[in-house]
């Protein structure tokens, strides 16, 4: 294994912050150590990336850190649909290993460190012989945990999640809290800095909760509900900061409407389109969006308004419930052209984690 300075960015479950973390590790090593690589041995979202599926966090990291390594390389394994399933039947470890392995070496090579990111918690992978504690062990890398925000819950789910590394041989550096509650950081840090400590564990930092990380783009709900862009596209970044459903009388529904929101109505209610659009003009409120329901095209008319804004319009086959449904549930990673969120990710993991202790442990 080559003498770069590498670890491995681990969680005690989804959605705890591994791409938020491994973002500013990648601007922390990137000054502090270059060049930095980024590889996910095991990604289970993919994207197409120049011809290559590869894991959606790769797509990401590639493009705010250019690097001459191959998609592939950076992205070895992806878990698509029937995977799991197939591997069950023909198991097939030493592929899949050595597949890892040889990318890892190739990512690598040149380099003087690396950020590898892994997939939930220590055990995810298992049924398929590569899970992150697995995947760590293969690779040398000591590891960093992702918990989150509170006391009690996150130590159990730290102890859990360290055992299985132990089992494995695998060193923990420290453990990272993400989404803490702004008011009550001081007095977590001390908590669980405390609790970890009688059980030989480093606290590397606390990072805030930030609400801007949580909020998902008119881009990212486009892409996600696969929708039809009808004007606006090069305000596809619009941040969404609430969701309304147009299901009542405009006047009524205007009462709602503030910046930043995201308007879902059937295509047909062009009465509460022009409403918003006038609002909008007026300078009342800018809308982050307005979604169309129900397959249906507005009125000529009403089209030719929205031509005259910024405004991003988009359209599904969906009904007003099942595509508000889908919004609320969206899954919200950072994008490659959320360059805010990129730059927030990064200086968050600079302000509140100790980047000093992590490079001297690897």
């Amino acid at each position: 294994m080559s003498s770069v300075k590498k670890v491995f960015v681990a969680a005690t479950g989804q959605d705890q912050g591994k791409t938020t973390v491994s973002l500013g590790l990648m601007a922390a090593f990137n000054k502090a150590c270059p060049p930095v690589g980024f590889i996910k041995p095991v990604g289970q979202r993919y994207v197409e990336c120049d011809g290559v599926r590869v894991d959606e966090d790769v797509a990401l990291m590639r493009a705010i850190f250019p690097c001459d390594c191959g998609l592939a390389d950076m992205s070895p394994v992806t878990v698509g649909r029937s995977f799991t399933r197939d591997y069950i039947r023909e198991p097939h470890p030493d592929v899949l290993n050595k597949r890892i392995l040889e990318s890892f070496q190739r990512m690598s090579a040149g380099r003087k460190s690396a950020v590898i990111e892994g997939t939930g918690h220590a055990g995810v992978g298992s049924v398929f012989d590569t899970s992150n504690a697995d995947v760590a062990r293969l690779l040398g890398s000591d590891v960093i945990l992702v918990a989150g925000g509170g006391i009690g819950k996150p130590i159990d789910e730290v102890l859990l999640n360290q055992s299985l590394f132990a089992d494995r041989g695998v060193k923990l550096i420290g453990v990272i809290l993400n989404k803490v509650v702004a008011e009550k950081l001081d007095d977590i840090r001390q908590a669980v800095t405390a609790g970890l400590r009688r059980k030989g564990i480093d606290l590397l930092g606390c990072i805030p909760f930030e609400p801007d990380l949580a909020k998902p783009s008119v881009r990212l709900v486009v892409e996600e509900i696969e929708g039809e862009m009808i004007n606006g596209a090069e305000s596809l970044g619009n941040v969404i900061d609430s969701v309304i459903v147009g299901a009542m009388a405009a006047h009524r529904a205007l009462e709602y409407v503030r910046p930043g929101c995201l308007l879902i109505t059937p295509g047909d209610r062009d009465d509460l389109i022009l409403a918003v659009l006038s609002t909008c003009a007026a300078g009342h409120a800018d809308v982050a969006g307005v979604l169309l329901t129900g397959g249906v095209m507005p009125q000529k008319s009403t089209l030719s308004m929205i031509g005259r804004t910024s405004i991003p319009v988009m359209m599904t086959k969906d009904d007003s419930y099942s595509a508000a449904s889908a919004v609320h549930s969206l899954k919200v990673k950072i994008q490659p052209a959320d360059s805010a969120k990129t730059a927030l990710a990064s200086r968050l993991v600079r302000e509140y984690v100790d980047l000093h202790h992590i490079l001297d442990q690897i």
